[in-house]
């Protein structure tokens, strides 16, 4: 089949590697426009944008989706399918446009965790299983016709950094699946059951904040799930405290919030436990583990 494959983060990647690999044929990548990354004043690429350029394949930067005269480029092009994978929002107009459709590879089993940070969610939430699901997209977000979904077991502490390099490769492995079923006429679609629907919007800067006055196994879910980006933090003596990895910490009787040592580790109590912090970061200084923080720092302290 001809492809339009559209995509901008890392995550996307491999997905563009295996399609670029198959027999069938890349028309053209859709990518977000160059911007400015990190520190200095020079723009850079998406990554998917960098990768397209490697290959040796025709790159679209789009900044508005609505734009007619992307609309007319994606129609010269005579695409059997488009491809979607971290990408944005497109509107109507443009998921008719190739012949059979417009699919899309998600993070999550759908319709279990629709939205933008499938994979942070489902940690958090301490879901013991996820996937990825292939879908047809249609005029709402992630509710389309399932072709194809495989699932994958969420490890005790895993973190979402860690999941989510698995789910990049396993994900480009189910699309490219999904695409040859579809090449051969080999699928058939299963709706999704919209009563069992669950959100994963977008995580601030607040929704990170921790409260230990919830259990162990909360508070450990919720710092797995916000590692390494956006990251949980609590304020320790006005100052932001950012944890980046934890474990479940032996049940003591500990007031909420409390910083202690236990056995050579940093602990903190909880409503019912404690947590274990393993990898922690206090401003302008770099990432430390537990037993660091141990030598260097008063552990008479609250976190809030």
């Amino acid at each position: 089949m001809n492809i339009v494959f559209m995509g901008s983060p890392e995550f996307a990647i491999p997905s563009l590697e295996q399609i670029y690999g198959s027999e069938h044929t890349i028309k053209a990548v859709v990518s977000n426009i160059d911007k400015r990354r990190g520190r200095g004043s020079k723009t850079s690429p998406t990554p998917v944008k960098k990768k397209a350029l490697e290959l040796g394949l025709p790159v679209i930067e789009i900044e508005d989706l609505h734009s007619h005269e992307f609309a007319a480029r994606l129609e010269e092009l005579e695409a059997d399918l488009f491809v979607v994978v971290a990408f944005r929002i497109l509107p109507a107009s443009v998921l008719k446009i190739p012949k059979i459709g417009s699919i899309n590879l998600h993070a999550s089993l759908l319709p279990k965790y629709r939205g933008a940070a499938p994979i942070h969610w489902a940690i958090m939430n301490g879901e013991k299983e996820t996937g990825c699901t292939v879908f047809f997209l249609d005029d709402k977000v992630d509710t389309g016709n399932i072709i194809l979904q495989e699932k994958t077991a969420i490890k005790e502490n895993e973190t979402t950094g860690q999941l989510y390099e698995r789910l990049r490769d396993m994900g480009a492995k189910v699309l490219l699946k999904a695409i040859n079923k579809i090449a051969t006429q080999d699928y058939s679609l299963a709706k999704q059951d919209h009563s069992l629907a669950t959100p994963a919007p977008k995580l601030f800067r607040d929704d990170c904040h921790l409260n230990f006055n919830q259990t162990s196994r909360v508070v450990h879910n919720k710092i797995r799930g916000l590692s390494p980006f956006p990251t949980a933090w609590s304020f320790l003596k006005d100052e932001k405290f950012n944890i980046y990895q934890s474990k479940i910490g032996p049940d003591l009787n500990v007031k909420p919030g409390r910083l202690f040592e236990h056995e050579g580790k940093l602990l903190v109590g909880c409503s019912e436990g404690t947590v274990e912090l393993k990898i922690v970061q206090l401003p302008g200084t770099k990432r430390m583990s537990g037993e660091e923080f141990l030598r260097g720092y008063d552990t008479e302290s609250i976190l809030e």
